[in-house]
């Protein structure tokens, strides 16, 4: 019997290029661990948080990140946050699990999702063409975080600078959704 070696890639194989001042980046070093409140768990939860990672847990729309590691919890509806983390080994919920126990449920998420990070001045220019939410600073402030769709693709955006936004969106419409981010990028230009 043939003996098969299988080799873990990233969605868009570490995609990156520079489009004058904007870039358009896969983030192949993030993982993304779905946490998930045990019911009545929530404040057992928010001190196992605050005890390991030194920061709250968002509300529902907002994201925090931790003073300790960088973690960045996002705080996508009542009773689920994201862990996302930088971290390029198949561990990550167990580092999670490690650190906050049985105070919550973990799921790795990170081979489920393609990250694109999308920064620079023209970078919201390029994101309003597809996405129907307000992004301007005042509807859209940094570390604000929402889940939309962008030309009919799931989309989790999270803006992380005035002009970075970290886009993700399903595994298995990786190219699909790149290709709607480039074709956009590329009608601004």
């Amino acid at each position: 019997m043939p003996e098969f070696t299988l080799i873990a890639r990233p969605p868009l194989d570490g995609y990156s290029q520079q489009f004058g001042d904007l870039d358009c980046t896969e983030l192949t070093d993030t993982a993304l661990v779905s946490i998930a409140t045990p019911l009545g768990g929530e404040d057992a939860l928010g001190a196992a948080v605050k005890q390991a990672f030194k920061v709250a847990l968002p509300a529902v729309g907002q994201s925090t990140v931790s003073g300790t590691d960088g973690t960045r919890f996002l705080g996508l509806q009542p009773g689920q946050v994201f862990a996302m983390l930088a971290s390029d080994s198949d561990r990550a919920a167990a580092i999670i699990a490690d650190k906050l126990g049985d105070a919550g449920y973990y799921t790795d998420q990170s081979d489920s999702w393609v990250i694109l990070q999308l920064s620079g001045l023209q970078a919201r220019k390029a994101l309003e063409r597809i996405c129907p939410i307000d992004l301007h600073t005042d509807a859209f402030a940094v570390g604000a975080v929402t889940r939309t769709v962008m030309e009919h693709l799931g989309t989790i955006i999270l803006r992380t600078g005035t002009d970075t936004f970290v886009l993700l969106s399903a595994r298995s419409s990786a190219k699909s959704f790149q290709h709607a981010v480039l074709t956009s990028i590329n009608n601004i230009l």
